[in-house]
């Protein structure tokens, strides 16, 4: 992708690894300063007690063409948060894009388990992370991209609105904390569009995250050897799909025509023309809805 946002000042609160690291390196590959956050460093790891660190996407970023700066934030503490936006203010003097793309679920929720059932702590933390954290963020990084004229928000979730309006996901906590993401790029975009901003939210498809590569045994390199287990893997696609698509995004002079509404990766790519890093452009929600959820044989015919 030729390089269309140098000048660009970006946050990616959430990038140490998943859709987060994926759009910190395509903003960074389209020229842009990339702030990125997160609790696992190279000096302390977060609970989810993995490798990846914010250090290591910032190097990512700087590698592909922009500049990375790793910022170690908690955002539960406002103050943590406020210390982070005074420094970019300082630094930049302003914010194009904020992406929101904090979660730290992936431990805390339980599949098929009924609300009574499931831990009421994991749950409400689980709704902490995913709901809390964002508005906490967007409370105090909205005034310094409103500065600006033609600022970006962009609320990472999973699931399309019309998706998940139909579909129960996963369980409770988790059903609601995605829909309330999807909501608040509705809400913002009321907020923000009148005062020369946009709004949206954003989902993956089915994304080949290092924690899904982890739990199929499988690398980037040999995913398809996951296929024999998992037929319907085959329409998944990797971080820096989503992450184009943020980029397309924020170079569109008219994004504002997409305020306060929900957007895939592989609606976008249509859209826009991009494509992940194959050369292909998986559409993986319309294939959930045509293919997967009705139970027909795994066939990405059409659908990438």
């Amino acid at each position: 992708m030729a390089v269309q946002l140098e000048g660009k000042v970006a946050l990616v609160a959430g990038a140490t690894r998943g859709a987060g690291r994926g759009i910190a390196v395509e903003l960074g590959a389209a020229g842009a300063t990339v702030y990125v956050t997160g609790r696992s460093t190279r000096a302390r790891r977060s609970e989810y007690d993995r490798p990846e660190t914010i250090e290591d996407t910032a190097d990512l970023v700087t590698a592909a063409g922009g500049q990375g700066i790793a910022v170690p934030t908690d955002h539960l503490d406002p103050a943590q948060v406020r210390a982070l936006v005074d420094r970019i203010a300082r630094e930049q003097g302003r914010l194009d894009v904020l992406v929101n793309d904090i979660w730290g679920g992936e431990k805390l929720f339980e599949w098929d388990t009924p609300l009574w059932e499931h831990d009421l702590d994991n749950g409400l933390r689980l709704l902490r992370l995913a709901i809390e954290t964002h508005a906490v963020t967007s409370h105090h990084a909205l005034p310094l991209l409103l500065r600006h004229p033609g600022g970006l928000v962009v609320e990472v979730t999973d699931g399309t609105a019309d998706y998940n309006r139909d579909h129960y996901r996963v369980n409770f906590f988790y059903d609601l904390a995605k829909s309330a993401v999807l909501r608040m790029a509705f809400a913002l975009g009321h907020e923000l569009g009148p005062r020369g901003a946009t709004a949206v939210a954003l989902t993956p498809g089915w994304l080949r995250s290092e924690l899904m590569l982890d739990a199929f045994g499988v690398s980037e390199e040999n995913w398809r050897d996951a296929l024999e287990r998992v037929p319907h893997f085959a329409i998944s696609e990797t971080p820096r799909y989503v992450g184009r698509a943020v980029t397309a995004l924020a170079a569109d002079p008219d994004v504002a025509r997409l305020n306060g509404r929900s957007l895939s990766s592989g609606g976008l790519a249509r859209d826009y023309g991009f494509t992940d890093l194959d050369g292909s452009r998986p559409d993986a929600w319309r294939y959930l809805v045509e293919v997967q959820d009705p139970g027909k044989p795994a066939d990405t015919t059409g659908y990438r």
